[in-house]
């Protein structure tokens, strides 16, 4: 059992091969004509431009909040963890974007050439490069760190690293990608009546690199800050409770999940006329039957007994059972999305309507199944138990992640073949990898929000023990001023990314309408559209926008803390807890409810592309858009951000 944590490390490395070994694969494959290497150059160029520049600002954030941690609280191996964490995040999000902006053109390229197979496989494995390098990188990092240190509080440096990096990837890329899909939308398919990612449209080339910045890096960096998050409060309360071995049993489990996706990755295969979301289903419930078995046997191995199994096991199912519920109201193969569409039939007003109201309802069955999870959890194996659950829901992230990362690679791959001038046959394979990559993607995004819960509530414990604080007493007033405090921060946070993206669209629809009314013969395909000031536009406002919702995100449970003391601090925890996981959900299930409401009518149903109903619905997912890939995904790190920074300067609050 002594040696088990030296597997850590070693899955970890393992999973980095297995990164690299599937990269070279993805180098190999054809990457088609002369025309798509140079829109998926163009595609390159962009992400890659903005990540850098990203990255240069937030050099300057990470720089600042290691000599604070230094300073502040004398402790500069939290610094140095703090900032190995903010490196290996960066890392995860630029591999995993490097691969992706090349297996884009590579997946469009096998739709033409071989079919739906060899495309899925090369989406696929794209996003297996992403998922591999987030678990790989996340594992190794966490176990060194424990390696060296075995203090809990350094490992909760590391955690802050990550999640601070992931805030700002997430709403920073959120801001970036769909500023410029609602410009193209908008102006594009309702006013110019132009098919989506028609070359002629300025804003295609800045939508398609969106894609790569928020869906593949920014998407990469928050299931990396999940997957430590998790592994930090489980390491933290099984030190508490179980000293060693319950710190070791968490990393081990994570060391065998991640061996377990590598296997549900060779389950992922589809012929030429299946259903490819039949095949990403297989890989997902392949990998976590091999976790469910493997965690029998580690609980026996580590605590003599199935009881720390059993924990891990309500985590898997529960993140399973949210996965169902959000297939079921954000595919178009279901009522909820159907009802929408036909809604869509009467005008906008009633698309966004219903949205709305699926999205709401779609809250209630996850947060039970939370509950649930959580009541089950702790039975089990107490409040150590409820980390165990998340580790468990988030053991098979390696190929959750996949998953959710071959979505933006297949629509790539679309808008790719749509600029190419592809035979329509090429457009129908990725539209319909496309389609199930947002189903997909809405069921990754569950997964986050239920684990980021299950973590939080964790971490919440781990402040608890920190400060002393043995309940939270509603009568105090201090407390109460907390809960209400911290049940806004998730309105104020989503309001402030909201409006990031909706200023940085005006911006876009005016650029995409001057050019289409000021360069000659656009419409006609004749004058070649101004890429670069669509792509300036997109980043500008990122970075620009991204960094008030990320200060405020460190900054208020700091004030909250040394303001009015750990009591309130408590309150203002929790207080976010609740209305953020409710956001959260809500947020992501309407934003791709109306995503696929439009596909569904763009498949024929209610008079089909063009139609005043696919018009209504172009505006319901132009809403959803920030509601599902900027405010709603950021929520979950918000508020595990807030837990881990009063887990990390507890001793400035007592």
């Amino acid at each position: 059992m002594e040696t088990m944590i030296y597997l850590a490390p070693i899955v970890g490395v393992l999973a980095l091969l297995f990164a690299f070994t599937l990269s070279n694969n993805i180098k190999k494959q054809d990457a088609g004509n002369q025309r798509m290497q140079e829109i998926a150059s163009y595609i390159h160029e962009g992400a890659q431009a903005f990540l850098m520049a990203e990255y240069r600002i937030l050099i300057i954030f990470v720089a600042l909040l290691f000599f604070i941690l230094g300073f502040a609280l004398k402790s500069w191996s939290t610094a140095c963890a703090f900032l190995l964490g903010a490196l290996f995040s960066s890392a995860a999000g630029y591999f995993g974007m490097q691969v992706a902006t090349k297996a884009n053109v590579r997946t469009a390229g096998a739709a033409k050439e071989s079919g739906m197979p060899k495309a899925l496989s090369i989406a696929f494995s794209g996003g297996s490069v992403m998922g591999m390098c987030v678990t790989g990188l996340g594992l190794i990092g966490v176990s060194i760190v424990y390696l060296i240190t075995k203090d809990t509080g350094v490992i909760s440096g590391f955690g802050l690293g990550a999640s601070s990096i992931a805030l700002f990837a997430r709403v920073g890329g959120g801001i970036y990608t769909k500023a410029a899909d609602v410009g193209a939308d908008l102006v594009g398919k309702v006013e110019a009546g132009i098919p989506e990612d028609d070359p002629r449209n300025p804003a295609v080339i800045a939508d398609n690199v969106g894609d790569n910045v928020g869906d593949v890096a920014g998407m990469g960096a928050d299931l990396f800050e999940s997957y430590v998050g998790s592994l930090v409060s489980a390491i933290t309360l099984g030190v508490i409770y179980f000293k060693e071995p319950g710190a070791v049993f968490p990393l081990a489990l994570a060391a065998f999940g991640i061996l377990a996706s590598i296997a549900g990755t060779f389950f992922v295969k589809a012929s030429k006329n299946a259903d490819p979301g039949k095949a990403l289903k297989a890989g997902t419930y392949g990998s976590s039957a091999v976790v469910l078995v493997l965690s029998l046997v580690l609980s026996k191995v580590f605590f003599g007994d199935m009881k720390a199994a059993l924990a891990i096991i309500s985590g898997l199912i529960v993140g399973l059972l949210i996965g169902i519920m959000t297939e079921y109201y954000t595919s178009g193969d279901y009522k909820p999305v159907q009802r929408i569409a036909a809604q869509s039939e009467t005008g906008s007003a009633t698309t966004i309507i219903s949205g709305l109201s699926v999205g709401m309802r779609s809250t209630m069955l996850p947060l039970f199944f939370i509950a649930i999870g959580i009541l089950c959890s702790y039975h089990f194996c107490g409040l150590y138990g409820i980390a165990l659950s998340a580790v468990g829901m988030l053991s098979t992230a390696g190929i959750t992640i996949a998953i959710d990362a071959y979505g933006p690679i297949a629509d790539n791959a679309g808008g790719i073949a749509e600029m190419s001038g592809l035979e329509d046959s090429v457009r129908n394979i990725t539209d319909k990898l496309d389609s199930v990559g947002n189903t997909t993607a809405a069921m990754g995004k569950g997964f986050a929000i239920g684990s980021a819960a299950l973590t939080a509530l964790a971490l919440f414990v781990s402040y608890s023990e920190a400060v002393g604080l043995e309940s939270i007493d509603i009568l105090n007033p201090q407390v109460i001023i907390g809960l209400f405090l911290g049940g806004m921060l998730p309105f104020l946070f989503s309001a402030m990314t909201m409006d990031s993206v909706s200023k940085a669209a005006n911006k876009m629809i005016e650029e995409v309408r001057r050019q289409f009314k000021t360069i000659p013969g656009i419409m006609e395909g004749k004058g070649k559209p101004d890429y670069s000031s669509c792509v300036e536009i997109s980043t500008q406002a990122a970075l620009k926008e991204m960094m008030l919702p990320g200060l405020m995100a460190v900054a208020a449970p700091l004030l909250c803390g040394i303001i009015l003391g750990s009591s309130a601090l408590g309150g203002l925890l929790a207080g976010a807890l609740v209305t953020g996981v409710l956001m959260a959900i809500f947020m992501a299930n309407s934003g791709g409810a109306w995503d696929n409401a439009k596909k569904y009518i763009e498949d024929g149903h209610h008079g089909g592309k063009g139609s005043p109903a696919h018009k209504a619905a172009v505006v319901g997912d132009t809403v959803g858009d920030p509601f599902k890939d900027t405010s709603g995904p950021s929520i979950n790190i918000l508020i595990k951000l807030m837990t881990i920074v009063a887990v990390v300067f507890t001793p400035l609050f007592l």
